[in-house]
């Protein structure tokens, strides 16, 4: 598995925390936030997936 696949979870995780929180505060800012770190961990994640596609195609698996 790759490292960016693990980070990209770890920041959709925290990003939904985040958001979370700013909505319970009322925090447009903060929920705003904790959405775009949803995003960019999910791109992230699907950069480890292609990454470990191409691992898969090259080994031969």
């Amino acid at each position: 598995m790759d490292k960016d696949r693990i980070a990209g979870s770890a920041k959709v995780v925290a990003g939904k925390a985040k958001a979370a929180l700013g909505s319970a505060l009322g925090d447009a800012k903060m929920q705003a936030e904790g959405k775009a770190d949803q995003v960019e961990g999910r791109v992230q994640n699907a950069v480890g997936s292609a990454k470990d596609t191409v691992r898969d195609v090259i080994k031969g698996k």
